[in-house]
């Protein structure tokens, strides 16, 4: 073998293994990228599923939650086919689904998906009703009178945020939040404002959901009638326009607080009045106590010596 075809094997090796890592991250779109791996020097017949495989397609798929899906396996008409084989990998589990010409499927996986085929027509996998548990890699191996193909699908799920807005207090100052909650990939949010930048905050879970939350501050000259955030995401056709308002139950909370504060005003109004009262009744009780006493006539002390010589004086007289 000359050192020219050596080094376009490697090159073929390379690029198999980089499209093979790239095809594992998730993406909003469909990507089919196609290449021939086969090796010259075969030598000798033998059964299809011993034949090297030859063209190995790896896919991109992205599905919306609840939706349908279909995988081909190759564009041979089922009566050209001599046996299909899906690995299937998901996140908690594996199996296989397997069916030879004019014999019956056999399934490992017992659940929704179905293999399917008519006449006329090529064999696909069909998978009803995606939902976070269908994410994974199906790998499809068939082969048919003169060669095999093999498919290599990354599924994933497009699933839509729950959306919310409000206007909030921070600070003595008006905030408007936006908020797209629990969504995969994450969502843009955009405000009708665009006088002041709004700060974006994300949140990813562990199991894959990211979350946005826009904040925008509002100045206190600010027409809040026509503010409104809109939310868009891969799952929907449209953005979802929301007009933020005070939260349920804010009125509410905020009566309670006055409410709490008035209540203890009035507490201690009333007991500084009381107390008050208290002291003048005191008051009141002691000065008519004092006035029930008699009063003390003074009366003049006479020397008894000065009224025997005024008596005796007057004897004489």
């Amino acid at each position: 073998m000359e050192m020219r075809d050596l080094l376009w094997i490697g090159v073929a090796v390379i690029l198999l293994v980089d499209v093979d890592v790239w095809g594992q991250d998730p993406g909003t779109y469909h990507l089919t990228t196609s290449m021939n791996s086969s090796t010259d020097g075969d030598s000798g017949p033998s059964s299809p599923r011993s034949q090297q495989i030859k063209n190995v397609v790896v896919q991109n798929v992205t599905v919306n939650l609840g939706s349908d899906v279909n995988l081909t396996c190759g564009e041979k008409n089922w009566s050209e086919t001599l046996y299909v084989l899906w690995k299937i990998n998901l996140k908690h589990r594996s199996c296989d689904i397997t069916r030879e010409q004019d014999s019956p499927t056999v399934d490992k996986c017992n659940d929704r998906k179905q293999l399917l085929n008519a006449t006329g027509s090529t064999s696909y996998l069909r998978v009803p009703h995606v939902s976070l548990d269908d994410v994974g890699i199906y790998t499809c191996e068939s082969a048919f009178n003169g060669g095999n193909n093999k498919h290599v699908f990354n599924v994933t799920v497009t699933v839509p945020p729950e959306p919310s807005a409000w206007l909030e207090h921070r600070s003595n100052k008006m905030v408007a939040v936006c908020r797209a909650e629990r969504g995969k990939p994450a969502a843009n949010i955009s405000w009708s404002f665009d006088t002041v930048s709004p700060s974006v905050d994300y949140h990813d879970t562990s199991d894959g959901f990211i979350s946005v939350v826009s904040s925008l501050e509002l100045a206190e000259d600010t027409n809040i009638e026509n503010l409104i955030c809109v939310i868009t995401h891969p799952y929907w056709v449209k953005g979802v326009v929301l007009v933020p308002e005070v939260k349920k139950g804010y009125f509410f909370w905020l009566f309670i607080c006055i409410g709490v504060i008035v209540g203890v005003i009035l507490v201690v109004f009333a007991f500084f009045v009381q107390r008050k009262i208290m002291l003048t009744r005191r008051a009141n009780t002691c000065d008519t106590s004092l006035s029930k006493f008699p009063s003390t006539e003074y009366v003049e002390e006479v020397e008894p010596y000065a009224s025997y010589v005024q008596r005796v004086n007057s004897i004489y007289n």
